[in-house]
């Protein structure tokens, strides 16, 4: 399979393109692969509009192959990358993703903040839950290879029904750990591999 040479990063609920992970798999990007077009949008709070951003910013990626093109996303923007991914038949890595986030994040309707803005509000209204469902692609077989990385530690998500969600991923089992994966940097390598870059320190 060639190599990927557009990807995408999709961050978690009430997160942003300057989480940790967001960060360091950018600096990974531009520093071993510097010939990969990277993106990390900011996604907006309501799913609708986020989804009508992710296809807006991959248009203008219409004429590179499928299969050099991958996303990836952890917790709800591993849910997000989900359905991008079958959107756009590409690779996706998904990292403690989020399987059902309208039942979820059900708790967390109302005026809320980023967790790196806290002077800044954003409205998560009942109406957002409906738009999450109906991204759900679940029913589908996945319609590009798979990669699953989940901690057994996860405080926010069990990672039994998530491995259980992904039948056909390549699943990696991180014991222990949190739903953050702080550990991320141990799996740029698995990733690396996946997306078939050239491996590291050979």
């Amino acid at each position: 399979m060639p190599a990927t040479t557009h990807l995408l990063y999709l961050h978690g609920f009430r997160s942003s393109p300057q989480s940790a992970k967001a960060q360091l798999l950018q600096h990974h990007v531009s520093e071993h692969d510097p010939q990969v077009l990277f993106a990390a949008p900011q996604l907006p709070p309501s799913p609708k509009q986020a989804a009508a951003l992710l296809l807006q910013t991959t248009h203008a990626w219409d004429d590179v192959p499928r299969d050099r093109m991958a996303v990836i996303g952890s917790s709800l923007g591993g849910f997000y990358a989900t359905w991008l991914a079958q959107q756009l038949a590409c690779k996706s890595v998904l990292i403690n993703p989020s399987i059902a986030p309208w039942v979820t994040l059900q708790r967390y309707l109302g005026v809320l903040s980023p967790w790196d803005k806290p002077n800044e509000t954003f409205d998560f209204r009942p109406e957002h839950l409906d738009e999450l469902e109906a991204l759900d692609v679940a029913h589908q077989p996945p319609a590009a290879p798979q990669l699953l990385i989940v901690a057994t530690g996860d405080e926010v998500l069990d990672w039994r029904d998530t491995v259980r969600r992904y039948p056909q991923a390549t699943t990696l089992v991180h014991e222990g750990g949190d739903h953050g994966l702080p550990n991320f940097a141990d799996y740029l390598p698995e990733i690396e591999k996946f997306l078939h870059w050239r491996p590291r320190h050979e």
